[in-house]
């Protein structure tokens, strides 16, 4: 048994005593479900925004995206009608609906996509929510408001922001101190070739 933070074993507690007949849902030894961020509900309203997807909302798209993407970031897209209904679009213009939906996302920067043949969607890749969403504030298509929320989000869950992510990345190049003058100077050996 895993040793649990106080929270943890504050909900347990409420579980137990409130909940303790429901069946609930909890990831623990479960297959079949999929790893989010906890700002998600955010970025599903933020796409849903009028300033990114004027009146075609692509949220349950995104969703469905997400929920087919394995860990590897990298999606092998399957029918069109077979994404289309698993979005919530049925009937003649469900197809329709789907690419409509697509291309928001691809052109707001939440995917990047391979045509292989006939197939307009054959691969698709998930960019990073932080990194998309940091692109569309670059490009002043968010709200202050729901940027703030979002930044606090962020904090709460201990979520990376986009500067810290950088950071992280930029520090997989080592970083050599200098010794100070009157020092011997030893050689370091690069890390890299």
């Amino acid at each position: 048994m895993t040793d649990k933070s106080g929270v943890a074993k504050r909900r347990e507690e409420i579980r137990v005593q409130h909940f303790a007949k429901e069946d609930l849902w909890t990831g623990e030894g479960e297959k079949g479900w999929f790893s989010v961020p906890r700002t998600l509900p955010l970025v599903l309203a933020l796409l849903s925004s009028k300033e990114i997807s004027k009146k075609h909302d692509p949220s349950s798209v995104y969703l469905e995206l997400l929920s087919r993407q394995r860990g590897e970031g990298v999606i092998e897209m399957g029918h069109e009608t077979e994404h289309a209904f698993a979005s919530g679009y049925v009937g003649s213009r469900a197809v329709r609906t789907w690419l409509e939906r697509m291309k928001i996302l691809e052109d707001n920067g939440f995917i990047r996509t391979l045509q292989v043949g006939n197939q307009r969607y054959k691969y698709v890749a998930i960019v990073h929510p932080t990194t998309a969403v940091q692109q569309l504030r670059n490009k002043k298509k968010v709200d202050e408001n729901w940027w703030n929320a979002y930044l606090a989000n962020k904090r709460e869950s201990k979520e990376p922001t986009f500067e810290q992510r950088e950071l992280k990345k930029a520090g997989a190049q080592k970083v050599v101190s200098m010794p100070a003058i009157g020092k011997k100077v030893i050689p370091v050996k690069s890390a890299t070739k």
